[in-house]
């Protein structure tokens, strides 16, 4: 039935998934989440139920509205084109354009590089590999980011980018990225932690988080 609640397939660091978690607080839709552990049995995700489901064996994947979708932006724009409040793509074509090119900037330019799949290649190189994929693209996001920014990635409005900023930095102290030549980043990151939808997606508050892991 499409008035089904939505099930979000979800891992709980996951910084994709992250994304659609702050997204569907944000427009304040209820869901039911069913974790898929990266790591354990060899990575759920390779089962072949989930395939089934998602093709890609990547998480998110959000069963809605009688469809299922995978990649969290494409999830997103779904989420903003079918719940449009609050907005998260602003309505003026330069800012919404501002607001994709920094969302892309971090899932398809940061992201990929550093994500499990990428660091079980690496090998003993992990932890330095992830480094300098991430300090890469924060040179450039900064920049960028001083001439779009207000309190938020553009202006001062959530938007998606925000969504992808926030996973991402966390992403960087995990990898124990040096963030002091990012003040923009870090300025913005720390607003936005502030938001009660940041903070009930987080990783450390998720069902499936480890217990030493836990807020």
């Amino acid at each position: 039935m499409a008035s089904e609640k939505p099930i979000l397939y979800s891992y709980f660091r996951s910084s994709c998934s992250w994304r659609v978690r702050i997204a569907l607080a944000l427009k304040g839709i209820s869901y039911d989440l069913v974790p898929v552990n990266l790591i354990k049995d060899g990575g759920q995700q390779f089962s072949a139920e989930f395939k089934a489901l998602n093709p890609m064996q990547q998480v998110p994947a959000l069963k809605i509205d009688g469809i299922t979708l995978s990649q969290s932006l494409a999830i997103i724009n779904y989420l903003e084109e079918t719940h449009p409040n609050p907005r998260l793509l602003p309505q003026d074509p330069k800012k919404r354009a501002q607001v994709r090119m920094i969302a892309d900037h971090i899932a398809s330019g940061i992201q990929p590089l550093q994500n499990l799949n990428v660091l079980k290649q690496m090998g003993e190189k992990k932890m330095e590999w992830a480094q300098n994929c991430i300090m890469s693209g924060f040179q450039a996001l900064e920049q960028i980011l001083q001439s779009t920014a207000g309190r938020y990635c553009v202006g001062d409005e959530v938007s998606m980018a925000d969504l992808c900023l926030v996973p991402q930095v966390a992403n960087a102290e995990r990898f124990k990225v040096d963030m002091g030549p990012y003040p923009t980043i870090t300025r913005i990151n720390k607003a936005l932690l502030e938001l009660e939808a940041f903070k009930t997606s987080h990783p450390s508050r998720q069902p499936d988080t480890p217990a030493e892991l836990r807020a």
